[in-house]
């Protein structure tokens, strides 16, 4: 057996002691810390925030010889058990690291848990030594039995499932419901007094109900792959995000973005918050346990490569928000207007005709995490552009008297207990629907032809209109706030009237034909969006001019609405009905 036990040794030096007991060493014990989490394509360096490393073996001390970043060796004499004591700091609010004050502690294993190499797949256990008065602990691990009484412990049957349980730990509000029999524990930490935590459980049960149907059919005998599961949601007072995991998610979300008692209508905010929690937990089948051949046996030392980046985060990004409108918490007109965001952000990427999604999945680990000034116009998001696949290959398919929920559902009944590739994908397509998708998986996935969303959404008695963009992105320039103005240029889109008046990303604006501006937008006072005028900015502390000539024929100009044709017929509107739900 491995075992771990974390005191909470410094709240305010945020640093938490982690004590590794490994029974009967190797002569040359290796010891290694991730670099990386799974579900976050980034190599992270988790081991530069560990300190004080010692080690013994009964009383007598042993040297750890530390053999690259994240890896060290323990000599060991005999087969009396080795023990390594160290400190991490632990100051990371994101859901993928580790943190710890006076008020909340949380993490990760990947950041905590050094990995015994040669044993990895032995039983794991973990004890909290005392934790402060009042404090709880949330996990989807298994509780063990306490060596010691008012210690709280786990066990995992191996490491890939050790770190696959994040921890929450502090005084959090915390309820539970049960869907299809499965109970769903939520905590949330960080809530303003009063925020609405019954409405906040109804919804998310809403939403598993229906994923849960989703996967497994309408039959109430039909169980989620899990025995229970947590969501750990950490309100800050800004922040958005989550890490999906086998039994839980762990989530980042504003404050003013939690339900209130007094929430007539469903705020923007809170509409994004709940597309989250159906994004992580609809993970918990598509990535988790259906995942990409890569990734069978992973390798925490290292980059795992895949092209199916797309798939896996594109598709689940497509049907986060298709489920909100299943579930009945969004109507159809917010539905399409959510759409018609994601259609606008890819086409106003000029990096979508240079990167395929295919290329963008394999290039995560050094560009989608790393995003700069030019990402805009050399990437794409496996995201955004991968959710736009799904939505077109939804679409095909029902073409074809079949849907992509089949597909998913085919790729699960058979796949569920391996890995799959995209030659499994183009084989389910190619069964459920009759015809072969090679093709349009070459030019959609592997290339960079514009999605044929226009003749694919009106079939399905969607309306497609175009409106004016705002000055700033029909010039293709996206903002910032400056330090002087409140207006700086964070990035410049490649052949737009930007780039060609010779703008650039880091320039802070301040006039426009003489006239001192606070936003870009105040300048339409008394120009237009089709007048060429002169632009005084700061660059490098130097004042410069430059003129402006606005292009009439560029898409930047024009934004994408959908909306619900209400004269479609009657196959129209039962192809919409069967798509997005009653």
């Amino acid at each position: 057996m491995v075992a771990y036990r974390i005191e909470l040794a410094d709240l305010r030096a945020h640093q938490f002691r982690v004590t590794l007991t490994v029974q009967e060493p190797a002569a040359e014990q290796a010891l290694s810390l991730p670099v990386w989490i799974p579900g976050s394509y980034l190599i992270r360096e988790f081991a530069r925030h560990l300190s004080c490393m010692q080690a013994w073996q009964g009383r007598r001390p042993l040297v750890l010889e530390q053999v690259d970043k994240a890896r060290w060796i323990a000599r060991c004499a005999g087969r009396a058990a080795l023990r390594v004591s160290y400190l991490v700091y632990a100051f990371d609010t994101s859901v993928r690291a580790a943190f710890l004050d006076t008020r909340r502690g949380f993490f990760n294993g990947t950041s905590l848990c050094l990995r015994v190499e040669g044993r990895h797949s032995d039983e794991h256990r973990l004890e909290f030594a005392r934790l402060p008065k009042g404090w709880q602990v949330a996990t989807a691990m298994t509780p063990a039995a306490p060596v010691r009484p008012g210690k709280p412990s786990y066990h995992s049957a191996d490491y890939d499932e050790l770190v696959d349980h994040p921890f929450e730990l502090g005084r959090f509000w915390h309820d539970s419901f049960s869907a299809r029999g499965v109970r769903h524990e939520f905590v949330v930490a960080g809530a303003f007094p009063g925020f609405d935590g019954d409405r906040l459980l109804a919804d998310a049960r809403r939403i598993c109900e229906t994923q849960i149907a989703f996967w497994h059919g309408p039959r109430n005998n039909s169980r989620p792959p899990f025995k229970r599961y947590l969501f750990a949601l950490n309100a800050r007072e800004d922040g958005h995000g989550g890490l999906e995991h086998r039994a839980s998610t762990a989530l980042l979300a504003a404050r003013r973005d939690l339900p209130r008692a007094d929430m007539q209508a469903l705020s923007d905010g809170y509409v994004n918050l709940l597309g989250l929690i159906s994004h992580e937990y609809f993970h918990a089948w598509n990535v988790k346990r259906l995942k990409p051949k890569e990734f069978a046996s992973l390798d925490y030392a290292r980059e795992n490569y895949t092209r199916m980046l797309w798939f896996f985060e594109g598709v689940t990004s497509y049907y986060d928000d298709l489920m909100l409108r299943r579930a009945g918490l969004i109507d159809a007109p917010r539905y399409l207007a959510l759409l018609a965001k994601s259609v606008n952000a890819v086409r106003t990427t000029p990096g979508r005709r240079v990167q395929s999604v295919a290329d963008s999945s394999f290039d995560a680990w050094i560009k989608y995490y790393r995003a700069d000034e030019n990402t805009g116009n050399a990437t794409v998001s496996y995201y955004a552009k991968g959710a736009l696949v799904a939505l077109v290959l939804d679409l095909r398919l029902r073409q074809h008297h079949s849907s992509l929920d089949d597909v998913m559902r085919e790729l699960w009944r058979c796949g569920s207990a391996q890995a799959i590739d995209e030659n499994d994908l183009a084989q389910a397509l190619q069964a459920l629907s009759g015809r072969s998708f090679q093709r349009d998986l070459t030019s959609w996935v592997h290339g960079t032809q514009e999605l044929p969303l226009e003749s694919l959404l009106q079939p399905m008695g969607i309306t497609i209109d175009e409106g004016a963009a705002g000055l700033a992105p029909s010039l293709g320039l996206r903002l910032s706030e400056g330090p002087v103005t409140g207006v700086q240029v964070k990035a410049v889109l490649a052949d737009s009237a930007a780039a060609r008046a010779g703008i650039s990303a880091g320039d802070e604006l301040l006039a426009v034909d003489g006239w001192r501006i606070r936003k870009l937008d105040d300048a339409l006072q008394w120009t237009s969006q089709q007048q060429p005028f002169e632009l005084m900015l700061v660059r490098d502390q130097r004042v410069q001019s430059l003129t402006v000539r606005p292009d009439a024929r560029s898409p930047l100009r024009r934004t994408v609405r959908l909306s619900l044709h209400e004269g479609a017929g009657r196959e129209a509107l039962a192809k919409r009905r069967a798509w997005l739900g009653q």
